[in-house]
């Protein structure tokens, strides 16, 4: 198993959303309000010289469900460039 993990632009959670749930993805775990900086957008702080704030998406997936879920995030980075759209796994190991 993997973690799927992807920060994006809290404006964009109404579509980030939607498109993870079209293409089947109903379970995860999303933390709102996440504040950072990043090599591909502008930082978000929440600050009045740093505006905005991201969210994420966390995703317990199969391996063989991270290249869709990779050609997702592609599409979205696609449609909707100033998201600021990262995504990251990493190995998962359910112990309860």
């Amino acid at each position: 198993m993997k973690m799927f993990f992807v920060v994006y632009a809290e404006a964009s959670d109404e579509s980030v959303s939607a498109a993870f749930k079209e293409a089947g993805y109903k379970s995860y775990t999303k933390i709102h309000g996440a504040t950072g900086e990043g090599q591909e957008s502008e930082p978000k702080l929440d600050t009045h010289f740093w505006p905005g704030r991201n969210n994420t998406l966390m995703l317990a997936v199969p391996d063989e469900e991270i290249q869709k879920l990779i050609g997702l995030v592609r599409r979205l980075r696609a449609e909707q460039p100033r998201a600021g759209l990262r995504a990251f796994t990493f190995p998962l190991e359910e112990c309860v």
